[in-house]
């Protein structure tokens, strides 16, 4: 049986990196399609265009397991890193806030790069500025942390409805829904025929709207922080009979629920599509962190398993390189090959980005032991508290 708690040098969580290793993958397995088809970002909310053709089905089936999942997911090691960092500060006698919001600035403003040169979607600054928040609630009591996870759990879900509405009211005007496409269909003129620095000036033009969902989505942020704060404390990733239980529960109920409530994505009328990733998503996330703890467990999928723990441990470089290797490979001033129809050639490509992330991963880490924007950002955060503590 393989530990879920240690690695080889006994220092790190091997289930916390194989998880973030996973995520980085699966959040390249949304991100593929925008860069396959820059001017087609609403099918990723939408499957009702086309169902029935195999490719839709193909599609559909991708979204289910994949569209808002790893976005939760990843959200959700966010607040368990947070939380060891935390204890951390604690152990050591280190000014906590004072840290830990520094490093916070440090990865917006990668976030913030990373907008303007590489990638509009980009979900580093919003985890900045949800990390920020929740590094003044870290050290409540649980009970107050609960109310917190509640009231923003209330006004996600009390905001999405009312998007939803509005939503599903766009879907079926036909006037506003074709003025909202001719908008796509600029996006997609930049990326498909633009210069480089014509597609940086797109991005910093309009910096608000491309921002919208992570403004949007800071209180589902809040939640998913908190919760991965509580089943760290609750003992998840420990190795004894309770946090065996614990991942056990995760696995069948996140699979369990998560699977057929994401499947409500193809009832037709849009009343699910932002639900599917906004809302639903997250259960089927905590699914997947259950599902890799078993195989971890069974010592199954050996090889597959290390290839994300070594991403994992590179996270923030594997991130930014997918990225690059998505613009360099679709956009007009690398390869050109956007727009891309066909859904195995998108496959592929989120195939081929995949195994040079695997190879670049394991390398660095062989070598260097952390991935270059790893060193940097410990290096920048630690350097202005090297004599505190």
């Amino acid at each position: 049986m393989e530990t879920i708690s240690t690695s080889s040098k006994g220092n790190r969580i091997r289930l916390l990196d194989i998880l973030r290793g996973f995520a980085i993958i699966g959040t390249l397995g949304t991100n593929i399609w925008l860069f396959a088809d820059p001017g087609a970002a609403l099918s990723l909310l939408s499957l009702q265009e086309g169902i029935g053709t195999v490719d839709a089905l193909v599609n559909g089936f991708l979204a289910i397991f994949t569209n808002g999942k790893f976005l939760g997911l990843l959200t959700i090691m966010f607040g368990i890193g947070l939380e060891l960092k935390y204890q951390k500060a604690m152990r050591n006698g280190r000014p906590w806030l004072r840290m830990y919001i520094w490093t916070m600035i440090l990865l917006g403003l990668d976030g913030l790069l990373h907008f303007i040169f590489v990638f509009e979607y980009d979900v580093l600054m919003s985890y900045a500025f949800t990390g920020i928040i929740v590094a003044f609630l870290v050290g409540l009591r649980h009970q107050t942390l609960n109310w917190i996870m509640a009231g923003a759990a209330t006004i996600h879900i009390l905001g999405l409805m009312l998007i939803t509405v509005a939503w599903v009211w766009i879907m079926n005007d036909e006037t506003i829904l074709e003025e909202i496409i001719g908008l796509f269909q600029e996006t997609e003129v930049v990326y498909t025929t633009g210069t480089y620095l014509e597609q940086v000036q797109f991005r910093l033009s309009d910096f608000i709207g491309l921002r919208f969902e992570a403004i949007a989505i800071i209180c589902m942020n809040l939640f998913l922080y908190l919760l991965g704060i509580r089943l760290y404390r609750a003992g998840a990733f420990s190795q004894d009979e309770k946090g065996r239980a614990i991942r056990k529960r995760l696995m069948i109920w996140g699979l369990g629920l998560g699977i057929p409530l994401n499947a409500l994505v193809f009832v037709p009328g849009n009343i699910f599509d932002l639900a599917s990733r906004y809302l639903f998503a997250p259960v089927l996330s905590l699914g997947y962190i259950g599902l890799l703890a078993f195989l971890l467990e069974k010592n199954a999928l050996k090889w597959i398993l290390a290839r994300f723990e070594m991403i994992g441990k590179t996270a923030l470089s594997c991130y930014v390189l997918q990225n690059i290797l998505g613009s360099i490979l679709f956009y007009s001033w690398g390869f050109g090959l956007a727009p891309v129809g066909n859904v195995y050639q998108v496959l592929g490509a989120w195939v081929l980005i995949t195994a040079i992330m695997m190879i670049v991963a394991q390398l660095f880490v062989n070598y260097f032991g952390v991935g270059p924007l790893e060193w940097i950002w410990r290096k920048c955060s630690n350097a202005p508290f090297k004599k505190v503590g």
